[in-house]
């Protein structure tokens, strides 16, 4: 890179919003274009609900905090929900009917994976498919729901084995990132967490990001795929939900009665040039959107 080539840099990164100013505060704007942004936490955390808010805003234009494209969403576990994705679709075209056409869901492609190897394949298929430009509006957005479930019984903890896998994520993600320059996209994958018992202080004595441990539902967790996959991403929200027991006076009832609520967090983990940040969030029929404090 030549001073001269910095000089035709952009001088900021197109980013999809979110599409509530609490959560893309937390982000300095939104999901960022040209890198992969990870979305790790337990099931339930809100992590499928957020990635199929994206491929809804995604179609928006600029002006509206969308990206003015198509998506591609990749699942690779469970079925997909598709009547999650057309209430949500629903509820924008009814909000924007000028900007999102009558069904959404034709700019959406899904695809499902059941391996590494598998994705690897698609991902080469995939742009081909940008490149010879067959969608009515341009790829923007990439989603892979979610990667730890294509690793999770595919490799075993030989020393030879433990190199293979890495050698797979350095070739998933370098072929995002590289998708992701060529066409300005934004990628965003999911990823599980599992139970971590050491020392307060980092992942095996290294600290990654803002944060010195992660914690849901009074666990104490990492994200799965450990450190070789932490170097693949751009950045990292960490999606938190803990239940809280309240009381709760019925009327005519002689005594309270104790109910379970959920308080959910978003936490920026690590993103270039951000600090850490954090806002409660709600899960609600128009998608997720932030608590203000």
């Amino acid at each position: 890179m030549t001073p001269q080539n910095l000089m035709l840099l952009p001088l900021s990164t197109p980013k999809l919003s979110i599409g509530c100013p609490i959560l893309d505060h937390c982000l300095g704007g939104g999901i960022a274009c040209n890198s992969i942004t990870e979305l790790v936490g337990e099931s339930g955390s809100g992590k499928t609900q957020l990635c199929l808010q994206l491929t809804v805003r995604a179609q928006l234009p600029p002006s509206h905090g969308g990206l003015g494209g198509s998506s591609i969403y990749i699942f690779t576990e469970f079925s997909f929900p598709f009547r999650r994705l057309q209430q949500l679709g629903n509820l924008y075209h009814a909000s924007y009917p000028n900007l999102i056409r009558l069904e959404p869901l034709e700019d959406i492609y899904v695809h499902g994976v059941h391996d590494a190897q598998e994705l690897i394949h698609v991902l080469g298929d995939i742009e081909a498919f940008i490149a010879i430009d067959h969608t009515r509006l341009p790829v923007k957005l990439i989603v892979i729901d979610s990667i730890a479930a294509l690793f999770r019984s595919q490799y075993q903890t030989t020393p030879a084995d433990l190199k293979r896998r890495s050698e797979m994520f350095f070739n998933i993600s370098g072929t995002l990132k590289g998708l992701a320059n060529k066409y300005g996209l934004a990628v965003v994958v999911t990823n599980q967490v599992v139970d971590f018992i050491g020392p307060h202080h980092g992942v095996n004595g290294v600290r990654l990001g803002n944060l010195e441990s992660l914690d849901t539902s009074g666990r104490r967790v990492s994200p799965a795929l450990g450190l070789a996959w932490a170097h693949c991403i751009n950045s990292r929200v960490f999606l938190a939900r803990h239940e809280q027991s309240i009381e709760v006076d019925i009327r005519n009832a002689p005594s309270t009665s104790i109910c379970s609520q959920t308080h959910r967090t978003f936490h920026l983990v690590f993103a270039p040039h951000l600090a850490y940040a954090s806002a409660e969030f709600v899960i609600k029929k128009e998608g997720i959107v932030g608590v203000s404090q």
